[in-house]
């Protein structure tokens, strides 16, 4: 009979403990491997309904931009986007054929493979940046229609290549410079940045819509929360 007790007493507590492990705290949200997309066609890293946005616009050729991305994208990553706090989106202030090949690139796959081939983009920039002077120089005749011209610089400039590294077939890679709504999305963006916000050059950044004076990491740390 003891034994039959105690073990309808190790039963009991057993029973009790369930409820309290499932009311246990859940974890929280890790938002660091959350991406959407803005209206206006910008890439969000983070919760949607952080209380702080920020918001980068960045050109593929500029070489400031480049070293903002390989310094600041971890920090804001682990100290900012993570717990949910602040939202990182990506728009394009395009300057020209070159940089608009490479938004259009960048791009491909969907949301979910945008900051990865971002980051890429920036990471190899100089490799291909030499390529593109060098192919800029070229006198050699160059297609003329814009697609086709865009295709051209992709595939002789090492864009190509290195988004192929990436996964990415040259079909696939075709398809992404020929999508008229990404074109229409970087241009759209590109117009609001240089002509509604009036950035002074890239990258430039806002925080909840005002113009953060100052180009570099030291800077904008200094305006988050």
């Amino acid at each position: 009979m003891d034994i039959i007790m105690k073990n309808i007493r190790l039963l009991a507590l057993s029973l009790i403990a369930v409820p309290a492990a499932a009311m246990a705290a859940p974890a929280a949200t890790n938002w660091v491997s959350h991406v959407t997309l803005s209206p206006i066609g910008g890439h969000v890293l983070g919760n949607p309904a952080a209380p702080t946005k920020l918001i980068e616009y960045v050109s593929y050729t500029c070489g400031h931009c480049a070293h903002f991305v390989q310094e600041a994208s971890q920090p804001l990553r682990d100290r900012y986007v993570k717990g949910g706090k602040v939202s990182v989106e990506v728009r394009n202030a395009v300057r020209d054929k070159y940089d608009l090949t490479a938004a259009l690139l960048a791009r491909c796959g969907g949301a979910k493979r945008f900051f990865g081939n971002h980051e890429a983009l920036f990471a190899n920039q100089q490799a291909w940046m030499e390529k593109l002077m060098a192919y800029d120089k070229d006198g050699a005749a160059k297609p003329t229609e814009q697609k086709a011209a865009l295709r051209d610089i992709g595939q002789k400039t090492g864009l190509y290549a290195l988004m192929g590294k990436r996964g990415f077939t040259p079909a696939q890679l075709d398809a992404c410079i020929d999508d008229p709504a990404a074109t229409r999305q970087i241009l759209a963006m590109t117009e609001e940045a240089w002509n509604k916000v009036q950035i002074g050059g890239t990258p430039a950044f806002t925080i909840n819509g005002t113009l953060v004076h100052g180009s570099d990491w030291m800077r904008l740390q200094a305006a988050l929360p």
